[in-house]
């Protein structure tokens, strides 16, 4: 990491406290037939969840690309969840194996720009795992609150000062 960036990094992880009243802005990307049947079924149930929640309807998390997660923390998402079907039991085959490997590689990168890989998380489930689903989701708000804002929100960390690991060899 440049010097640069473990400069912009560290001010931006000193201004990153969270205000008292501030709460962070979570999207779970949801499969269609587990994970969001999961979430339809916490709802019928009454199940309560953090209401700073946005769900995200997908038809399989192995069609989230890499750049729909990236562009979500750009515009200031503070946390992500990618919620996909129990692995063996994708409708899509390997669907959620692809989500799996695609969340591993970008909490990598999450984590070498200073934004932490800790703000993204996969989980798999069923759709009878609504209270599972309820928890999952409470876990990544309370993770996130603990972070405090994202780096990338209200331009703590611009992108353009993250440097990618690939360009630092090219200066």
């Amino acid at each position: 990491m440049s010097s640069e960036l473990q400069m912009t990094t560290s001010a931006a992880a000193a201004g990153a406290a969270a205000p008292a009243h501030w709460e962070p802005n979570v999207i779970v990307f949801a499969c269609n037939y587990c994970a969001y049947a999961a979430a339809d079924l916490a709802g019928s149930q009454r199940r309560q969840y953090p209401a700073n929640v946005r769900i995200i309807h997908t038809p399989c998390t192995g069609k989230i690309e890499m750049e729909h997660i990236l562009d979500a923390f750009l515009k200031g998402i503070d946390g992500i969840l990618v919620a996909g079907c129990l692995e063996g039991g994708c409708h899509f085959l390997e669907g959620n194996l692809r989500a799996r490997k695609r969340t591993d590689r970008i909490r990598e990168m999450l984590d070498e720009i200073g934004v932490g890989g800790e703000r993204l998380k996969m989980v798999n489930l069923s759709a009878a795992m609504a209270p599972t689903f309820v928890e999952r989701v409470t876990e990544i708000v309370e993770t996130v609150k603990a972070l405090g804002p994202s780096p990338l929100r209200d331009g703590l960390l611009k992108p353009e000062e993250a440097k990618s690991p690939e360009s630092e060899g090219k200066e």
